[in-house]
């Protein structure tokens, strides 16, 4: 069956980099993993599964369900001890966390009941221990809730798993090679979870033809023989991974000199990296580079490498920042702080690799123990380079396309697009009520996490058990069921499931005023200031955001709906500004976009952001702010909580916002209101609706 043999690793065509740091960390986990960032369809998980099919057997303990090592098991193990138990080989696991695993999927699972009743901790294994000694691969990793980041990172540093449920606790093993993918249209993960990544590295699809026809030659000589052409590069894999288990043997001898540590530390403080993690990951990697190229220095190559390896993803300050690194400045600082560590002589020392030739084990060009062996296969590619420009210049081409048609029309009026005034920090804006939409930071909701208000009986498997209200239930039963000693006698229609209450993420969609009236430079940086201000806030709280646009004769959705903030941030930019104000159509297109959205996903709860001055015009003779009033109202008839961002300056105002506001059912903010100091930090509820029209109260705070 195709699905058990997998596509080779040499016969993967470019994807330098990808290649090179999967194979350091397969060299030296310790490195800590990487996370490659890409389009679609570049080869990520391809080259993840391959490299776990590259990876050499590993020895266990026979029945161990943790993967102890027969020589040096875990003294903690939960299967354990293991004393004088033989071993067994078997293949390197490539576990595969899915985007919607659970918690106790992830960690392990601890049977409560049998836990309270008997006193036994019976533990189910998650896929943190069947990871063990393996790879670990979790592909869109950026779409992980950030809960289960946090504990995958957690365990990827300490190299230890802990699960603990309501007093009992298990402790395993937990080291493993870690891959993360992540497309950046979907969203960028926080700056605090990138920096975990050990590396980091940009894919593209490559733009040269004949690249992109050996790519397709060998991907359909692949589908109609996966065995067949799985054989023809036999050979390659096996030097391939002789060459690993090489690296490997020679990694404790490799010597990191003051002079390659002195250089480490100057790069880390030119990019000005935060904390200290980057230094350390820079070290291991170089001396990662150097067993791969078989040698037992550390050489400034390796240094420039692990560099451009470690530190893009490290240098990002804002969601809006791109991750990148200016290879000028570093060779001036490596030239600058260059030491005078005399080198091995023998530039072979150690074991060479088995793709050894004139370019020498380095494997090529590139410097900083290369790249894995290329073009030596039964169907060697043709000769490339991996620009490093390739990737930055591809981005652009990443950010997903509006789905409406082309822009409205705006005439002779059009003025070219201004730049953003200097962000602030916004004041909270929230929906009101209790939903239950994907974990975040901005409206209240039932969740996994947060603080418990209550308990209920379980549905399905129980993931966080209310101690005091499973022993007030079991309590009146133990006469009857013949309590003897001081244990409880828990049975499972005991078990109460707490009710917790914490905050989701919500879908803020922006209706941005971009006709004549907002025209004015100064006023339109300021408009743009401050819907950049509620972008940078959209991402700090886990929101999904949209971005819709009204001039001319027509509104057009800019952006779909999408967790990339930094994609709403480049559109805004480029927004242009002139024409006429068809605010009605700016609303009823918001209209179309948020039934879409309930229909994909329903849970998710929506904060309509209405950017205006609440002017409105049309053709002659049509009624453009009695329009603008019905489509505000159709909003409100929904139950879409809104806030409306009055533009309006000057000294004489109409207060066209506020009334428009007011027939969304919800409130009026100034641009000077929308700042979190103008009201000394403190979080107001703003009326979204009255109960005279709707029956109900609804609020936007």
């Amino acid at each position: 069956m195709s699905g058990a043999v997998h596509y080779p690793f040499t016969a993967i065509v470019g994807m330098d980099d990808l290649r090179l740091g999967l194979l350091l960390n397969a060299v030296s986990p310790a490195v800590g993993g990487v996370l490659v960032r890409g389009e679609k369809g570049t080869a990520k998980s391809t080259a993840v599964r391959a490299l776990a099919a590259l990876m050499p057997d590993v020895e266990v303990v026979a029945g161990c369900r943790f993967s102890c090592a027969p020589g040096a098991p875990d003294p903690g193990c939960p299967d354990g001890p293991h004393e004088d138990t033989p071993g067994t080989a078997r293949p390197t696991r490539m576990v595969e966390l899915p985007v919607g695993a659970s918690e106790d999927r992830l960690v392990g699972a601890l049977d409560i009941e049998r836990a309270l009743a008997d006193g036994v901790k019976a533990f189910e294994p998650g896929l943190l221990a069947d990871a063990h000694r393996g790879v670990l691969y979790v592909d869109e990793v950026n779409l992980l809730h950030d809960h289960l980041v946090d504990l995958l990172l957690d365990a990827a540093a300490m190299g230890a798993s802990y699960v603990e449920r309501e007093g009992v606790s298990v402790r395993h093993a937990a080291r493993f090679l870690l891959v993360g993918t992540m497309n950046p249209e979907e969203g960028e993960l926080r700056p605090q979870l990138l920096d975990r990544f050990g590396l980091t590295v940009e894919v593209a699809a490559s733009r040269e033809p004949e690249l992109r026809v050996e790519v397709v030659r060998r991907r359909l000589a692949y589908d109609d023989d996966p065995a067949g052409f799985a054989a023809r590069w036999a050979d390659e894999e096996a030097a391939l991974r002789e060459r690993i288990v090489a690296a490997r043997a020679l990694l404790p001898s490799v010597v990191l000199g003051d002079a390659a540590l002195r250089q480490i530390a100057a790069t880390c403080a030119a990019f000005e990296v935060d904390g200290m993690r980057a230094d350390i990951v820079m070290a291991r990697t170089a001396t990662a580079l150097a067993a791969w190229a078989g040698r037992t220095d550390v050489r400034e190559e390796d240094v420039r490498q692990a560099a451009l390896l470690a530190l893009p993803h490290r240098r990002r300050r804002n969601p809006f920042d791109a991750p990148g690194l200016d290879e000028d400045k570093l060779d001036e600082t490596l030239e600058q702080f260059g030491g005078h560590d005399e080198p091995d002589p023998d530039p072979d020392g150690g074991p060479g690799g088995p793709d050894d030739g004139p370019d020498g084990p380095d494997g090529g060009p590139g410097g900083g123990g290369g790249i894995p062996p290329q073009g030596q296969g039964p169907e060697a590619e043709p000769p490339h380079t991996n620009e490093p420009g390739a990737s930055d210049a591809s981005r652009e081409s990443q950010t997903p396309e509006p789905s409406a048609a082309p822009g409205p029309r705006s005439g002779a009026g059009e003025q070219s697009p201004v730049a953003a005034a200097e962000p602030f920090r916004t004041r909270m804006l929230s929906v009101p009520g209790l939903g239950d939409g994907a974990a975040g930071r901005r409206s209240r909701a039932r969740t996994e996490h947060g603080r418990t208000t209550g308990a209920r009986r379980p549905r399905g498997t129980l993931s966080k058990l209310h101690l005091p209200a499973t022993v007030q239930a079991a309590a009146p039963h133990q006469r009857a069921r013949g309590r003897s000693g001081p244990g409880l006698v828990v049975r499972r229609d005991d078990l109460r499931q707490a009710v917790r209450e914490g905050r989701e993420g919500n879908l803020v969609l922006f209706v941005v005023d971009a006709s004549g009236s907002m025209a004015a430079r100064r006023r339109m940086s300021a408009v743009k200031g401050a819907v950049l201000s509620l972008l940078l806030d959209a991402y700090q709280r886990r929101d999904k955001v949209g971005l819709v646009t009204f001039r001319g004769r027509d509104a057009e959705v800019v952006l779909p709906p999408t967790s990339s903030v930094d994609a709403a941030a480049t559109r805004l930019e480029q927004l242009p500004t002139g024409g006429r104000t068809p605010l009605a159509a700016g609303l009823l297109k918001a209209h179309d976009v948020l039934r879409v959205e309930r229909l994909r996903d329903p849970s998710r709860r929506p904060l309509l952001v209405v950017v205006t001055d609440g002017r409105a015009t049309g053709v002659r003779g049509e009624d453009a702010v009695g329009l603008a009033a019905r489509a505000a109202r159709l909003h409100a008839a929904d139950g879409t909580a809104g806030v409306v961002v009055d533009c309006e300056s000057g000294p004489v105002r109409l207060g066209l916002a506020g009334r428009l506001a007011g027939e969304l059912g919800g409130s009026a903010v100034t641009l000077d209101e929308l700042r979190a100091d103008s009201i000394a930090g403190l979080v107001r509820d703003v009326q979204a609706g009255t109960g005279t029209r709707t029956g109900t109260n609804r609020r936007a705070a």
